[in-house]
Parts: C-alpha cells; structure tokens; sequence
C-alpha cells in the first residue's frame, strides 16, 4: 500500500501549517515589539529574599504536567506560569522537590496553597502532591487552603491542609466522574463517509464514534465500573483526610437541596455544616489571619511570604553532591508517535534516542522510564519496547512508574520492565489494537465525482476516493488480529502468564493501578520515588543520584532559553489567550493535531480512548 497521505489529511496538514504559522507571525510581532523591555529585564539584579518565619504560596496555576511540551520560546514567555492565569504547565517534579525542600528550611514556617487557577490534573499526580503534602505536616509545620471557590481537583489538594478557608460567597463544587462523547455515525451517513474499522477486542471503543450513535453495552460496563473505582480512591482519600464519611462528599439533588435550605441558600454556610470547609474568609480576613500566623513582610502590606517559582529559583543555584552513580530517569509523556518528537510527546526515534543515551552512558547504573501515556501508534511503540529490552540486556535494570495513565501504547513499552509501579489511580491495560480506514467515493459520487482507472494490482489502487474490496478488508483484519496476538502474546510472556488469562482480562479494556495490581498486570503500588529506590536497589546502588535524561539543546535554544527563563517574569500579560481568534485558532490546532496524530505506517494502533477521565 502507498505511504502517500490521504487527500484529506494532506488538506487537514495545509490548513495547519496556515494556521500555526499565523499564530507564530503573530507571536513574534509582539514579542520584537518588547525586545527592548526584555534585553532590560535580563540585566536586572533581582535577587529573592525568604523571610525568617515566611509562608510558601504554592501558587498552582495551570496544568500539572511530567513533562512540559516543547514551545514557541516567544509564545513561552506571553504565557509563563508566572502570569497565573491557568494557561501554563507546572512540573510535578518541581513541585515535589520545593515542598520537599520546605520541609527542612527553617526559614519556611508555613504552606499556603493557592489554586485558584489549577486546571485539570490526574489525580495520581494529585495524590503525589498530597503525599509531598503529609511529609510536610510531618515537620509539624501547618498548611493552610485558600480559595475563592474549590473544584474536585482543587478540593482533593486542599483536604491534605490543616485549614481549609473558603470565599463567603464562594462553594465547593463536588460532582464525581463522568464519561461522555459525541458519536457520529448519523452524521457520516449523511455525508456518505464509509468508515471501515477493524479492531480486535470487546472493549476497545476508541472507534465506537464512527460506527454507533451511542456507547455500546460492553463500553457502559467497563466505564462505569472504571469510574466507580477511580471516584472511590478519591472519595476515600478526602474522607480521611477530613473525617467525614465518603457519602457527604456529593449529594444527590435531593439532599443537596435539603442541606442548602439548611444554610439559607448560601453554598459557602453549607460548606461549614458539611465539613467540607473549615473557615469562611475574604481576601482581606486572611491576609490578616496570616499576618497573625506568620508577621508582616518587611516590605509591602502583606504576610511574609515566598511564592513556588521564586522558592524554586533558589533552589536552582544549590549545588548538588556530586554522585557518579545514577538513576536515569526518562520521561514518556503523551501520545505515542513515529519519527521524532519535541518535548511533551512520545517519539519513536526520540524516545528510543533517550533510551539509547542511557545504555552508552557509564553512570547511569539503572533506569526508571516513567510513562504518561493513552498510547499511540503501534510500530513507534514497539521501536521504543525495543530500546528496554537492549537495556536491560546491557545489565542496566529498568523500572517503569506509570503515571496517569499508562494505556495500550503506554502498555506495551512498559510490559518488559524488570518491574512496574503505578498509583492506585493509574488507568492502565487497554490491551487491544485497532485500524481505521475513511473513505469518500460515496460522498463523493454524490457530487458528481467519480474515482477510475487501471493498477497492476488491488494493492496499487487503494485510495480515499474509492471503496475497499472485501478481499483487502479481511487482509487488514486478518493484521489487526495478528497485532492483538503479538500483545497478548507480549504481556503473558513478559508477566508469566498464560494466553488465556491474559485474554480475559485483555479485549481493549481499562483498568484502575489498584484493580491492575489484582490481575498482575504491574508488581506493585507507588509513585515515581518508589520506582526510583527499586532500581537503586536492583543495580545495588547505595549512594546514588537520581538524574532526568533529556536530548541535549543546541546552543541557539539554550541561550533563548535562559533568556526567557530571566524575562518572561517582566513581560506584560498577552490577552491574545482571550481573544476568540486566538481561542478558535487553539480549538482548531488541538483538532489537527490530534488528527495527524495519526501516523503508524501499518495503519495500527494501541491507543486508549477512556485515558481522558
């Protein structure tokens, strides 16, 4: 069959290339009209100050991520984590590192948490965030919640605080999970678009939308029971954090309206008779009460206090001990694609060059691969399951972390780890492999346009415009099937069981870390320092460092880099993210994107559909 991009996709390509390279001409027309401002911003000596007795504000905003995507540096700047506006990305890493350090400065008295503007988040890096938290209250330290109003990812963080302080006229808005999505098959007859699917397991509904108007029985059973697992972890975990049972966490309508009578109406006195919350306070009340917990700044009105980033600045200019031996650790955040791939996805040939640099390298002693991941294309899947295997052939231990999610794709390039961990919460498994085909000749035809001429073989005449024999059709099953068995086939060698056990448990669908942890899927439940300490151990490491393998920059991205890194802080907020041009620009990037994601040169994907939670 020819590699030649469809004619519809190679239009979905033009159209994107269009538009990002408007965004891009945009961006650096603003940002040349700041250069002067910048070239001033990187001299000034800006030296941060901690306060004895001072708070940390960890100013969440944004998205937490393992890994930040790789960016336009000017479009970096217009939107740095520092303007708080939620549209930035939060290292996890980071964020555990300056609670850590917290812990034992004793210039620290205090943690403030302030989400106000934290977008959505897997609760496994939540939960590792609110493990970070306990260690800290362990010092005898307090920390302290302050919102103007809590979402279910906001609340779950600050059920870890002593003192959760709510808005007079904000709530907390609990709702549990849900599972939604458009389905288009209606729409496709309409239009008289043939999508031909073939795939290999009851569960694997990522095609589900192109064949059904609604979610299919076998879909319903395994999401519902997925959900309800997901939302007890989280329900467990705040109830003991708050000492309230996991029932009052969300109400049905009827209660709910019971207990909102109770209050007068006000969602902020229903929070208090709930246990939800513990104080109601403006703005104003707790920069006060704060100012009593922990004195006034030196300068300014407010309460002494060091926010996340500056905090983080400080630590940045410690210098480590220097250890020879270490851990490796290598991140695999994102759809898993083919060819290279910039920061924030999962390349084929990238991620296996990570892996690689790792193998070569004389210190690192073991490796930990911590996977974010629905999956992807299956060839670039197996290229970097490849790469583990000549790992561990070279007596380097490899340990996968799996965080988020972990799924088909995901799955694959972490069943021959010498070990797997993942969080209670981690959607894994998603064992299955399908293939889809669109093509247009009835849409087509509709119109007026008809697709013929001659070829010297079935193979040479495939196209969009025109239909699939039966014949071709069943040769496409027939490798989709053959994929399906090499996974299973995989994960009963790699996981020591048989091709029955594995295909009970396998048919596409997805299971919670606890739930995997059952069937044997992963070995145990931790978090990314669990994964770390176990490759330690399994290289016989004693004294080790624990290192991040990334591709290295050239010299041109470093410096633009560390330049932005200093400036971006000095910069005036863009309010081009709130334009509709630049929303519906967004809107149309993430839709063609995700359609050239599609990449797989066999047409072959391990990819998870219910990964989006």
């Amino acid at each position: 069959m020819s590699a030649k991009p469809s004619l519809i996709k190679r239009i979905f390509q033009l159209i994107w290339k269009s538009i990002n390279g408007f965004r891009k001409l945009v961006l650096n027309l603003f940002f040349f009209g700041f250069l002067a401002i910048v070239i001033v911003a990187v001299s000034v000596d800006d030296d941060v100050q901690v306060e004895s007795g001072s708070a940390l504000v960890l100013d969440l905003a944004g998205s937490v991520v393992e890994q930040k995507r790789q960016v336009d540096p000017f479009e970096a700047a217009m939107k740095s984590s520092k303007n708080n506006d939620g549209s930035g990305e939060i290292l996890l890493a980071d964020i555990l590192n300056v609670i850590d350090n917290a812990a034992a400065d004793e210039r620290i008295s205090a943690i403030v948490l302030d989400m106000g503007h934290l977008r959505w988040t897997g609760i496994s890096k939540l939960q590792s965030i609110g493990d970070a938290l306990t260690r800290f209250k362990a010092t005898g330290k307090p920390i302290l919640a302050t919102a103007n109003w809590y979402g279910q990812n906001q609340y779950f963080l600050a059920s870890f605080a002593d003192t959760i302080y709510l808005n007079p006229q904000g709530s907390v808005e609990l709702n549990g999970l849900s599972r939604y999505r458009q389905y288009y098959k209606s729409a496709l007859d309409k239009l008289k678009i043939n999508a031909h699917i073939f795939r290999v397991g009851t569960f694997k509904s990522a095609v589900e939308p192109y064949i059904r108007d609604d979610m299919s029985p076998a879909a319903k059973e395994a999401n519902i029971e997925l959900l309800n697992d997901i939302w007890a972890s989280y329900a467990a975990t705040v109830s003991s954090n708050r000492d309230i049972k996991p029932e009052q966490l969300v109400l049905d309508a009827e209660d709910y309206l019971r207990e909102l009578d109770k209050a007068d109406g006000k969602s902020a006195d229903m929070a208090i008779n709930m246990g939800w919350v513990d104080e109601l306070a403006s703005a104003e009340a707790f920069r006060l009460e704060m100012i009593d917990t922990v004195g006034k700044a030196a300068e300014g009105n407010s309460y002494k206090q060091v926010s996340l980033y500056d905090y983080q600045s400080l630590m940045s200019t410690q210098a480590d001990l220097f250890i020879e031996d270490t851990v490796g650790i290598i991140v695999a955040k994102g759809t898993i694609l083919n060819g290279n791939q910039p920061a924030g996805q999962i390349g084929g040939e990238s991620t296996s060059q990570l892996l690689r640099k790792a193998r070569f390298d004389d210190k690192v002693k073991a490796v930990v691969l911590r996977v974010d991941s629905p999956g992807g294309s299956a060839f670039a899947s197996e290229q970097i399951r490849q790469e583990v295997l000549a790992l561990k052939t070279a007596g380097k231990p490899v340990v996968v972390s799996m965080g988020s999610y972990a799924a088909s794709g995901g799955y694959w390039i972490s069943a021959s780890a010498d070990y797997i961990y993942a969080t209670p919460t981690t959607l894994t498994g998603s064992i299955g492999i399908f293939g889809m085909i669109t093509t247009f000749e009835d849409s087509l035809s509709s119109l007026g346009i008809h697709t013929d001429g001659v070829a010297t073989s079935q193979w040479a005449g495939i196209s969009v415009a025109k239909g699939l024999t039966p014949e071709i059709k069943s040769v496409i099953q027939r490798h989709i099937e053959r994929g399906y068995h090499d996974f299973i086939s995989l994960v009963a060698k790699e996981r020591d069981m048989s091709l029955e056990e594995v295909d009970a448990i396998a048919q596409g669908r997805v299971w919670s870390g606890r739930k995997a942890l059952e069937l044997g899927l992963i070995d145990e439940l931790g978090d990314l320092d669990n994964a770390v300490a176990k490759a330690a151990e399994m290289a016989d490491l004693t004294e080790f460092d624990s290192q991040i393998i990334e591709l290295e920059l050239s010299p041109q991205e470093l410096f633009i880099q560390e330049m932005f890194a200093s400036a971006a802080a000095y910069l005036p907020q863009s309010s081009m993210g709130n334009s509709i041009i630049e929303q519906v620009l967004t809107q149309w990037s993430g839709v063609i994107e995700e359609f050239n994601s599609f990449d797989d040169p066999n047409g072959m994907y391990l990819f998870c559909d219910n990964c989006t939670l």
